[in-house]
């Protein structure tokens, strides 16, 4: 902001807050410029979000104390952190083989960016575009990133596992697709074997190897419940 414009925050923050006016011309000139040299490099506002009223207007709102000139810089400098902590880095235009021209169209991009002049740049592989046709079917072709001989010699590791991959590739219910009522383990969780003392303090909680028989049934009554749906 230039003179001008830190002048009318400070008329504007004088309307909201009296206690800041400065009826002396010379404190209201040291007024001035101590303000225009902290806010100097924060704009007055922009298209992406910021506007110094809103700022001063929620800060004399929240606080009890005079709004300071440092107030608003620090949410400025927030407000720069947050747009470019959302901001990925699209591929420059320029010749990948020029890594000056790369790397000050990157710089151009983010201080844009950070200035407000631009929108933060999206991870375009999460929040854009469709799944290729046929992904799908590419998807089950390939099957299990885990071969079978692989996925055989790890059961002896992880016999819990193997049992529940067995019973579902045998038509069974997923017993860790419900929660359990007895151990109160969330969906995708193994059953705890509880042990509880005489005073009412757990003395294990260790994963079960299976799941409990109320599970079990729960499990049985959702897979049953799917099926009559379908």
């Amino acid at each position: 902001m230039d003179r001008r414009e830190v002048a009318a925050v400070i008329t504007y923050v004088g309307r909201l807050d009296p206690r800041t006016i400065r009826t002396d011309a010379g404190e209201a000139r040291d007024q001035l410029a101590m303000w225009h040299e902290l806010l100097g490099d924060v704009p007055m506002a922009t298209g992406q979000g910021w506007d110094v009223r809103e700022i001063v207007r929620k800060r004399i709102v929240s606080s009890p104390y005079p709004i300071l000139p440092a107030d608003v810089t620090r949410e400025w400098q927030a407000h720069r952190r947050d747009r470019l902590a959302r901001h990925t880095d699209p591929t420059p235009m320029a010749d990948p083989d020029n890594p000056e021209a790369w790397r000050a169209e990157l710089l151009a991009a983010r201080d844009a960016v950070a200035a407000g002049q631009a929108a933060p740049s999206p991870h375009r592989g999460i929040t854009a575009g469709r799944h290729r046709p046929g992904l799908k079917d590419q998807l089950a072709a390939v099957g299990s990133y885990i071969p079978p001989a692989v996925r055989a010699e790890l059961a002896l590791y992880r016999p819990a596992r193997a049992a529940r991959e067995a019973t579902i590739a045998a038509g069974g219910p997923d017993v860790l697709s419900v929660p359990c009522d007895w151990c109160h383990a969330d969906k995708g969780e193994p059953c705890r074997r509880r042990r509880i003392s005489l005073d009412g303090t757990a003395r294990g909680n260790a994963p079960r190897a299976t799941a409990h028989p109320g599970r079990i049934d729960r499990a049985l009554t959702a897979q049953a419940q799917q099926t009559s749906a379908a």
